[in-house]
Parts: structure tokens; C-alpha cells; sequence
């Protein structure tokens, strides 16, 4: 492989104070640490409509889906920190996919490794979310990683400063990051 494995980094909330933006910026820290590149993509940043396959055969792709399939494209890895909602993935996070997964998933998705992390103010820790997400990438072709992290009563979870109060989970988001790192770098090779 030349260069460092290339990992794309999202959260599937847009919300200021999120959770999982939170565990997205630890696990990204750790990528780079473990010897990855990391681009983190904020997806308020890429606007787009609810897909819908009558406004993409008459006005193809929105220049944001197009846009973001091409940063999908360009990278080996994938890190996303999957919220919960109603025991299921965000609905801007299956958006996202299902327009970076068009007109094929092939380009963008086939042959990627993923790593999934999530967190909740509940007890699932995300878990019900991460389980949907790994069912649809899977789908699409993307490796993903059996190591994940989940946050359960994410509302106390957190120092002020963003860390995570737990050395256990700080270890644990730590070596899923690497672990994402590592199996990029394997698989590239």
C-alpha cells in the first residue's frame, strides 16, 4: 500500500452537543494515531433531498450526494459513530447512503472497511442502530470490522472536555480505531 490507509470519518447526527460527533472525534483521533489518514466529513455540510428515484432519473444525482460519493470514492476506510433513533439508523444517515450508494454501490462502497461505534443516553448503547447499520453496509459490499464500540447513558459518559470518563472505553474506542487502521492497511497491501 502507498501512503497511510485513508479513512472517512462521519456521524450520523448533526446535533451540536451529539454524542456520537463526540465519540466520532476520539475514534478519528486514535485513526491518525494508529498511522491513518483521516478526512472527517460533517454531513450538514452535504444537504440533500429524501432519495427518491423519480427526481434522480429526471434530475440525476444532487451536487452534494455527487459530491460526497466522490469522498466515499477516494477512501479505503470507513469510521461512522451511528446514533439510535426508534432502534434503528438516523434517517440523514440512511439518506446519506442510500444517494452515495447510486446509481451502483460499487464505486463507493465495494471493498471499504468499516468500523462502527455508537452511543445513546439509553441502555442499547446504540446497539439496535449499529446492528441495522452493519445489515445495510454489508448489503453494499463493505467490510465490516466485528470490533465495535457502544456507549450506553452517553449523557454521563463524557468529560467536559469531550473525553470519555471510562478508561475502558477510551482503550476500547482506541483499538476499534486501530483495528479499522490495521485492516485497511492488510487488506490494501
Amino acid at each position: 500500500m502507498s501512503g497511510a490507509p485513508r479513512i472517512l470519518a462521519l456521524a450520523g447526527s448533526t446535533r451540536k452537543e451529539s454524542f456520537n460527533r463526540k465519540m466520532l472525534k476520539l475514534a478519528a483521533d486514535a485513526a491518525r494515531a494508529a498511522g491513518g489518514t483521516v478526512t472527517h466529513v460533517e454531513l450538514a455540510d452535504f444537504p440533500m433531498p429524501i432519495f427518491d428515484q423519480d427526481l434522480e432519473a429526471a434530475e440525476g444525482a444532487p451536487p452534494k450526494a455527487a459530491a460526497l460519493r466522490k469522498l466515499f470514492a477516494e477512501h479505503q476506510g470507513l469510521l461512522i459513530a451511528s446514533p439510535e433513533y426508534n432502534s434503528s439508523v438516523t434517517p440523514l444517515l440512511k439518506n446519506t447512503l442510500d444517494w452515495v450508494s447510486r446509481p451502483s454501490p460499487v464505486e463507493a462502497f465495494k471493498g471499504k472497511v468499516a468500523c462502527l461505534i455508537g452511543a445513546s443516553p439509553g441502555m442499547s448503547g446504540a446497539l439496535r442502530s449499529m446492528a441495522a447499520l452493519r445489515s445495510i453496509l454489508g448489503n453494499i459490499g463493505v467490510i465490516v470490522l466485528p470490533s465495535q464500540v457502544s456507549v450506553t447513558k452517553a449523557g454521563d459518559a463524557f468529560e467536559a472536555d469531550g473525553t470519555l470518563k471510562d478508561a475502558k472505553l477510551r482503550a476500547s474506542v482506541d483499538g476499534a480505531a486501530g483495528a479499522l487502521v490495521d485492516a485497511v492497511r492488510k487488506l490494501h497491501d
